[in-house]
């Protein structure tokens, strides 16, 4: 074990170093070389030996068994000692530094998934090289993704990358038009078609680096090419900007899935960075994080989390065992975390000011559900929708459910979905998509398990026999042309009725337990349209309990409070459906 120590340059002239900051000076290298051989006499000999032939106080024998205790080749030990290193609150600074600095990276990685751990464990990420003189962050992003491979892409990489490298925002403006989207509080139209917020080259670039971040042998690029300091340095830049944060921690996490890229990810300083972010009250950074940090725990994890996989419940190591999966599947426009936030109100967004979870939550499966289930582990999945073509992040994507469902069951799959007892909670077009990977599951032998283990399932506000919605989008398409997505919830649609006969069926055969809930309140649509998205009678998949609910479609979904009904049967239908997993 080598250690070093830097001290600043001093005179050499001996009459200027004789004085006080002379002899401070030479105690300083005394107790170092103290503690250095000390800690090298520890490393060296068995933990039985005894610590008469070294010169440390007792109090220090604790940093350096805990250290070599975390070494040993007993993966118990190991992790015996991390958990101890990380409940422990009453070291100096120094101390914690000797940890930071001796530990290995398993230990590390331990730490930073250790709820207790202090942030004195993580060293601050080394410094960044400096930027060409006659450069620029948006010029080093563009020279990255050129640098990427550009062959044999899909059309949506092709679309992203073509976009940073060759298209300014004002010729992007110019080619969009108007868009729905689903806000926080309604379905807002935009007021002008020729109003499009402006966008930033590192934006655009950094869309078209996620895609390539999915490919594995251009993660390798970008680690080869600096990406990773690069990308650090635009997420120091941009710690007040969600969107940009958000980007560069999917890039990072889908690097994290290669084994063969974790030396260069810790070196890179970024463990230190998810170990921080995995503390923070937004539920998106905490979430990112520990996805990140989940795929490179290979110690205790061996599930690996793709892109838009996220565990809300546990993200961090775990001691009581996890004994059943509860997933949410969101529908279209919706997204992991803020399609399962409460029902907003003016009086919860002060109870959320306050910080009260009890009262007011962003994501209540994270935090309401897994303190009143902790034995679960919980999963929000998450994909890109539209309802228009004019809405498409990309407009060459043309996903059917078919498509998307294949997509998510593998990613599930890798995640260890199947391998404990499941159920299954979705919104909108997600009933639709679950119902499909249970269809094709059955159809794959090798994914028997996964079936065998599925419980139950919770729809909320599923069009399983069609949405006005998608009439309504057919009927003006003056002002919406409407997405593949949007076409196949048609009532006519031979494949969505193809999808209920099926599963209805398979469902009865394998007595599955359902709980279905519908609006009864009409959607706003901006200040335009009022549409009642998806209406009783089709909300009705044709076995399990029916429960009409006085809410519009976007909050079917959002509990008023934690003690609401739509939250507390949410609830039962979970710890019934799952008690004889729960008790054993």
């Amino acid at each position: 074990m080598k250690s070093y120590i830097y001290v600043r340059t001093i005179s050499s002239d001996k009459g200027e170093n004789y004085g006080i900051a002379w002899q401070a000076r030479k105690e300083l290298h005394k107790a170092v070389r103290k503690v250095l051989a000390a800690s090298a006499q520890v490393f060296r000999n068995p933990f039985a030996d005894t610590f008469s032939t070294v010169d440390i106080e007792d109090y220090e024998c604790a940093v350096w068994l805990l250290l070599r205790k975390s070494q040993a080749d007993d993966r118990a030990a190991r992790l015996e000692a991390v958990q101890e290193m990380s409940e422990t609150h009453h070291w100096h600074d120094y101390q914690y530094r000797i940890i930071a600095q001796a530990c290995d990276p398993r230990t590390l990685i331990g730490l930073a998934r250790s709820k207790e751990s202090d942030l004195r464990f993580f060293l601050p990420p080394p410094p960044l090289p400096s930027l060409k003189e006659d450069s620029s962050i948006e010029e080093e992003l563009r020279k990255l993704l050129a640098s990427l491979p550009q062959t044999d892409l899909d059309e949506c990489i092709q679309y992203f990358t073509s976009l940073a490298l060759n298209e300014s925002s004002q010729s992007l403006a110019a080619q969009k038009g108007g868009l729905w989207c689903f806000g926080g509080n309604g379905l807002p139209y935009a007021e002008s078609f020729g109003e499009v917020p402006s966008a930033t080259v590192e934006m655009f670039s950094l869309e078209a680096i996620v895609k390539h971040s999915q490919i594995p042998a251009h993660c390798d690029r970008i680690e080869a090419n600096g990406g990773l300091q690069l990308l650090q340095r635009l997420y120091q830049l941009h710690k007040d900007c969600p969107k940009v944060q958000r980007n560069i921690m999917r890039i990072v996490g889908n690097m994290a899935l290669s084994e063969r890229l974790h030396p260069a990810l810790i070196r890179s300083g970024w463990v230190s960075i998810m170990a921080e972010a995995l503390k923070s009250h937004h539920i998106m950074e905490a979430s990112h994080a520990a996805r990140t940090l989940a795929n490179l725990d290979r110690e205790t994890v061996q599930e690996k989390y793709q892109d838009g996989v996220y565990v809300l419940h546990p993200q961090y190591r775990a001691s009581q065992p996890i004994k059943a999966d509860v997933l949410f599947i969101h529908g279209l426009m919706g997204a992991a975390f803020k399609t399962w936030r409460q029902e907003d109100s003016e009086k919860a967004l002060i109870e959320n000011a306050l910080g009260d979870e009890d009262r007011y939550t962003t994501c209540w499966p994270k935090t309401w559900l897994a303190k009143d289930c902790p034995a679960l582990r919980i999963i929000s999945v998450e994909y890109d929708t539209s309802l228009s073509d004019w809405r498409a992040r990309c407009p060459m994507e043309r996903k059917s459910i078919a498509f998307r469902s294949n997509e998510l069951l593998s990613k599930l799959r890798a995640a260890g979905v199947g391998d404990r007892p499941v159920i299954w909670i979705s919104h909108s077009m997600g009933g639709l998509l679950v119902k499909k990977m249970l269809l094709e599951a059955s159809r794959q032998p090798e994914l028997s398990a996964l079936i065998n283990n599925t419980r139950g399932i919770i729809f909320y506000s599923v069009p399983h026999h069609g949405s006005r919605l998608a009439e309504y989008s057919v009927n003006v398409r003056y002002l919406l042309f409407p997405s593949l997505e949007v076409k196949e919830l048609s009532k006519d649609c031979p494949a969505l009725k193809t999808l209920q006969d099926d599963f209805l069926q398979f469902a009865k055969e394998k007595d599955f337990q359902v709980l279905n809930f519908v609006e009864t309140q009409p959607t706003f649509i901006g200040n335009m349209i009022k549409l009642h998205v998806v209406p009783v009678e089709s909300a009705d998949l044709g076995i399990g309990d029916l429960i009409p609910v006085d809410v519009n479609h976007l909050n079917i979904c959002k509990p008023k409070k934690k003690d609401a009904f739509l939250y507390q049967r949410t609830l039962q239908f979970i710890r019934e459906t799952l008690a004889k997993d729960l008790k054993n």
